[in-house]
């Protein structure tokens, strides 16, 4: 690795603006827009190799496809990464798939057109998931520890805040389309996608300019010595009963959160039968909320160390799924939304910074370390999301998947309980 000034602002801009530019798929397209989209542009029933499948269905499958690839390639991709020295351009790969995919989601016009809509779906998807692993591992090799709290805390409010900003105006087309000129919402949907895309890929160019380039690395034999990087890895994760228990903790407690933020908008459309414009202001309250949240639990962890700052937001999110149990009326839904997004940026920000204090600070492997972190973040949606549907189908209230949901906080609360930040830095990495 070539050698650069540590703390340097005009790094740590460049780092969190590819939080800004990627942020724009998750909200846009994955939460707000492009659900909404496929079910109004789809037949209600799919035929996949001769049976009928429900549109949502295969939307779900979809989302599903992506993160089990993803999920199967990041740890490989990871030990070439950190082997061949190819962390950046890893990142830079995975961009051009997910904003280009984006780009490609214009042409899903109609129902004809399933097939290529769900094709570029899965692409975005792999190409915003795929290059987290990379953007993640560069925050220990641009910062010193003391500013991991506040620097994570940044990106995550850059991506707040940029995402609130597109979505914005990508609305304004689609539910005003007269002001633009549109017949009606069809088109102007397409070019939000298509403004994904540019904006993700435009955006990201502050980060490829600023953040330190990739070491010269290795050539030969990169994917056997790739492998060889990750088992090495896991021996020294396994060595290490801090880091493992931490992870233990954020398999559980992320597995609450990111639940939450799937299928929030389904409770509420279900259960208090709000509308799509209602349930865009939930998302966008979330959004807004989460960019204080995220610097709110920074300044609560510089004050009270990063374990009770987590461990007060976990206890707040089991707060949140008792009100959510209990909520009854559209109101008091948009409270909760609020302190959602309160803890939604905190516990985010908060355990990347965490994670990176609790990893043995080395540069060699540092990206091998973010594809455990990463790999167990889409394991824990798979599991919640399972969780609460399961709960759902066998009892017919969804209401009691919101308990069984405080019951996984929990369960991540009482392990976080045992992880020592400090005993784990001192644990030796062999």
């Amino acid at each position: 690795m070539n050698e650069f000034k540590l703390n340097d602002k005009r790094v740590i801009n460049g780092w969190a603006m590819f939080d800004w530019a990627n942020s724009a798929y998750f909200l846009v397209i994955a939460t707000a827009v492009f659900p909404i989209y496929f079910t109004a542009v789809t037949d209600d029933t799919i035929s996949v190799f001769g049976k009928d499948i429900a549109n949502s269905a295969v939307y779900s499958y979809a989302v599903s496809f992506a993160y089990i690839i993803i999920a199967l390639m990041t740890p490989l991709l990871s030990g070439m990464a950190d082997y061949g020295g190819k962390r950046k351009k890893f990142l830079v790969v995975f961009t051009w798939i997910g904003s280009l995919s984006c780009i490609g989601l214009f042409f899903f016009s109609n129902a004809g057109a399933i097939w290529w809509g769900t094709a570029m779906f899965i692409l975005a998807s792999i190409g915003a998931a795929g290059g987290i692993v990379f953007y993640n591992a560069y925050l220990p090799l641009i910062v010193t520890e003391d500013q991991f709290d506040k620097v994570s805390a940044k990106g995550y409010a850059y991506g707040y805040f940029g995402s609130v900003i597109l979505l914005a105006f990508c609305l304004m087309m689609i539910n005003k389309p007269g002001w633009f000129g549109f017949e009606d919402a069809g088109l102007p949907t397409r070019i939000a996608f298509a403004l994904v895309g540019i904006w993700w890929l435009g955006f990201a160019q502050f980060a490829f300019s600023r953040l330190p380039p990739d070491e010269p690395g290795r050539k030969e034999g990169i994917l056997r010595k790739g492998i060889q990087e990750l088992k090495s890895v896991w021996k020294k994760v396994r060595k290490q009963k801090m880091v493992m228990r931490f992870l233990a903790s954020f398999l559980f407690y992320m597995a609450g959160v990111q639940t939450v933020i799937y299928l929030a908008t389904i409770f509420a459309s279900v259960e208090l039968k709000m509308d799509t414009p209602e349930l865009i202001l939930v998302i966008l309250i979330l959004q807004i909320v989460a960019i204080f949240g995220a610097y709110l639990f920074a300044a609560v962890s510089k004050r009270v160390g990063n374990k009770t700052s987590l461990l007060i937001q976990i206890g707040i999110w089991m707060l949140i799924c008792g009100g959510a149990y209990l909520v009854q009326d559209k109101m008091q839904f948009y409270i909760l939304a609020g302190f959602v997004g309160l803890v939604l940026g905190g516990i985010q920000s908060l355990s990347r910074a965490t994670y990176a204090k609790l990893i043995p600070q080395t540069k060699s492997d540092v990206t091998s370390y973010f594809s455990f972190y990463d790999v167990l973040m889409k394991i824990s949606l798979v599991g919640g999301a399972f969780i609460f549907g399961f709960v759902e189908q066998l009892t017919g209230n969804m209401r009691n998947s919101i308990l069984a949901i405080m019951i996984i906080f929990a369960i991540g609360m009482v392990i976080m309980f045992t992880v020592d930040v400090r005993k784990a830095t001192s644990e030796p990495a062999y």
